[in-house]
């Protein structure tokens, strides 16, 4: 096991040095932050000094490896626009993020694994069918259409729930969350179910498919054999089974939903990173964009890594390494 773990981390290392480096050289490729930062109508002199404090005018290579130092000691310099550190600022907007995700793909991974389990134990019943067909409808229906349909529904029209923002928030060891109150429960609804249909049907047609092969394999026959209630056969086997892929799946929707929920929170003005990195690329605040982007590849090679660990408390195999 401690080689298994120590193999990963030397793997998340060596993926992060790759990932650095082209997002800087990405980065450093999009417009010039100078005719931001300065008046265009300003002498030579300034716009040089300017460039000079910025270090801009040295190679691009020196300007890596003093990237790479920044990096090391969590140093993500000053944001251009908001004139604040850009790790504070990016703190400040992660947990806005962070709650509406976990709503998101929790919400739809409790909700879409059993019943992806009852459409695959009971395929020709009628449940089961509705079950599929809300499936496809959560693949085709885009989540830019949803997310207005739903404001349009029960914001405008049945005027239950707010149309955007996040509501009251509560602190709890210094961090601001607003699903510990009740009108933050309401602000975070309707973004949550939009990110989450989805991920619904994907865990949905996953757990399916799982439970179509396993219940047809010879370990539950021989379970039933030694009479096993049903319940047994599928919480004790069948699940534990079937698990590996969902919690691959679980892990990867719950890293993009992280990274990608630039649409959602768009829609529905939820302050968290999305907005934050869409502003930035508008205004090319170059340090919260390379600070972002690092954050969000090191947030998937962690998840990665959690996900790897549970396949060795899954998998017996992988502990031993003959798998």
């Amino acid at each position: 096991m401690l080689g298994f773990l120590i193999q990963r981390i030397l793997q998340a290392v060596v993926v992060m040095l790759a990932i650095s480096a082209l997002v800087f050289v990405g980065v450093f490729a999009v417009g010039n932050p100078i005719d931001v930062l300065i008046s265009p109508d300003v002498t030579q002199q300034i716009r040089l000094d300017t460039i000079a404090r910025y270090g801009f005018d040295q190679p691009l290579w020196k300007q890596y490896l003093a990237f790479l130092d920044r990096l090391v000691r969590a140093d993500f310099g000053r944001s251009f626009v908001f004139n604040m550190p850009v790790l504070d600022l990016i703190l400040s907007r992660l947990p806005a993020t962070l709650e509406l995700t976990l709503a998101a793909v929790l919400g739809a991974t409790l909700l879409g694994v059993p019943l992806g389990m009852y459409a695959g134990y009971k395929p020709d019943s009628l449940v089961s069918k509705a079950i599929m067909g809300l499936s496809i409808l959560g693949f085709s229906v885009p989540t830019f259409w949803i997310g207005l349909i739903l404001i349009l529904v029960f914001a405008v029209n049945l005027g239950w729930l707010p149309a955007g923002g996040r509501g009251a928030t509560v602190p709890i060891l210094g961090v601001e969350w607003s699903f510990l109150t009740a009108e933050g429960l309401k602000h975070l609804l309707l973004p949550a179910l939009t990110l989450s249909l989805f991920r619904l049907a994907l865990m949905i047609r996953l757990a399916r498919a799982g439970m179509r092969e396993a219940i047809l394999s010879d370990y539950v026959k021989f379970a039933r054999a030694q009479g096993l209630s049903e319940g047994k056969v599928i919480g004790g086997h069948v699940l534990k089974n079937i698990s590996i892929p969902i919690v691959t799946v679980f892990g990867l929707e719950f890293g993009a939903t992280l990274a990608f929920a630039v649409v959602t929170e768009t829609i529905f003005s939820w302050p968290g990173l999305g907005k934050l990195i869409i502003d930035s690329i508008q205004s090319l605040d170059r340090p919260v964009m390379v600070a972002y982007l690092m954050l969000v590849a090191f947030l998937f090679i962690m998840i990665n890594f959690l996900v790897d660990i549970a396949y060795a408390a899954l998998d017996p195999r992988l502990r031993t390494g003959r798998a």
